[in-house]
């Protein structure tokens, strides 16, 4: 019964979402509604646990997100991202442009929200191709598929972070091992797949991008804009590492721990960004802090859906389903790691977005995780490499693509969506791999 009860929440949502059209945040919300009254919920119940799932989602996440959103707004708005991207194209030159295009998608979008990156990159991608020659198309695969891998995979984006709470995972790890699996995946869908569409013509739009080009002089230095990008990677990365190599009683366990927690490193990055991006460039402090909030209101419908997110699953775990398919699954061959991405894999399919279908599959899953002893980070990356699978005209993210780059729909498919894919097959293999080593 439980599981007939989730699936007629799933379809309500399908149909909620892609058919009346209906906001994700009010379908979500109306879905746990559906699914705690079915179960045989108490009303006052019901709105107990949608509130306390909101409350303990956005609680330990609405720091990471507003700072993340506040980076790469600075990141952007500065010229640091253009002279990333500059500065790795002069290095690698025509013949390796391909991988120019990777790296500059990966060091982007470490800080970025994926539409965020991918509008600012995007015409670079064009001014690329034309200066070298390049299919356009062939260029921009390589950098969208490392944006989306970064968004998968790696806190402090919202999705994974979001998932890790969920499975109370630890962020260090968590983001240590995304970059282990990020590797292959980023090798087969930004390397090896753009080869095989390069036949594949784009048409933009004409007089698309009147984004402002950074001159020469505008534009922060390489090191900075580095630095300033990667300094929340680097500060949790190196929390993590203390916690492997020092001992319990080391004096600076704790000090690294509180530096490299996510909250802590994303404030220390977006300090040091507004000083050595904003301020010390000339910018007034008025002027930087107008852009960040303009930044954060747009961040705003996302915060929302992850907070109904976290509603939806509450009402899952108290109402019972969760632990019930847990039963239902104990005898199941599978394992959790291949069964929360399959699970995440469906919901990807029928209703889009990426973060929707992580965390309802993350709140479907996580009894598995402690009846199996299976480990929480690698659970994050899997159900968010099978959030990311199969990419159709119900994602948002495919529209966009398809749109700036002036492509059909069955062009889209063969491009966008099979990339996805890759990303998400190479994501789970890299998991399973991952943890054969550390079973």
């Amino acid at each position: 019964m439980s599981l007939l009860i989730l699936i007629a929440g799933i379809l309500l949502l399908l149909v909620l979402i892609s058919g009346v059209k209906l906001n994700a945040f009010i379908a979500l919300i109306i879905a746990a509604f559906f699914v705690g009254i079915t179960k045989g919920m108490l009303l006052p119940d019901i709105i107990k646990s949608i509130q306390e799932g909101i409350g303990s989602t956005l609680g330990s996440l609405i720091l990471i997100l507003a700072l993340g959103v506040i980076l790469g707004n600075l990141l952007s708005d500065s010229g640091a991202a253009q002279r990333i991207s500059s500065v790795l194209i002069q290095s690698f030159g025509i013949k390796r442009i391909k991988w120019a295009m990777v790296l500059t998608g990966f060091a982007v979008g470490i800080s970025m929200f994926y539409n965020a990156g991918f509008i600012i990159l995007i015409p670079m991608v064009f001014a690329v191709a034309k200066s070298t020659k390049q299919p356009i198309i062939y260029l921009g695969i390589a950098m969208a598929s490392a944006l989306s891998i970064a968004h998968g995979f790696l806190p402090p984006h919202p999705g994974p972070t979001a998932i890790a709470v969920i499975f109370k995972a630890d962020i260090g790890k968590t983001l240590l091992y995304g970059l282990l699996v990020a590797i292959p995946a980023l090798l087969m869908a930004g390397i090896v797949f753009p080869e095989f569409i390069k036949k594949i013509e784009a048409n933009p739009p004409k007089g698309l991008f009147q984004n402002k080009t950074f001159t020469e002089d505008e534009m922060p230095s390489f090191g900075i804009s580095c630095i300033t990008a990667i300094i929340p990677v680097l500060l949790m990365a190196t929390a993590t590492i203390s916690e492997l190599v020092l001992p319990e009683e080391a004096p600076l366990r704790p000090i690294l721990g509180f530096i490299g927690n996510p909250t802590t490193s994303l404030l220390i990055a977006s300090l040091f960004a507004v000083y050595v991006l904003g301020i010390r460039r000339g910018r007034k402090m008025q002027d930087i802090m107008d852009k960040s909030s303009s930044a954060l209101s747009s961040a705003t419908m996302i915060i929302m859906i992850i907070a109904a997110g976290g509603a939806f699953k509450q009402v899952l775990i108290d109402s019972g389903i969760g632990t019930d398919l847990a039963a239902f699954f104990e005898t199941s061959t599978l394992s959790p790691l291949v069964l929360g991405w399959l699970i995440a894999t469906i919901i990807r399919i029928a209703l889009g977005s990426a973060t929707v279908a992580g965390l309802t599959a993350a709140g479907i899953v996580q009894p598995l995780v402690l009846s199996t002893g299976v480990s929480p980070e690698l659970m994050v990356l899997s159900v968010g490499a099978g959030s990311l699978m199969c990419s159709h005209v119900n994602d948002t993210g495919f529209w966009m693509f398809k749109e700036y780059f002036g492509i059909s729909v069955s062009e889209t498919f063969k491009t966008w969506t099979v990339m996805e894919t890759i990303i998400g097959v190479m994501g789970l293999i890299g998991v399973l791999v991952l943890n054969l080593f550390l079973s």
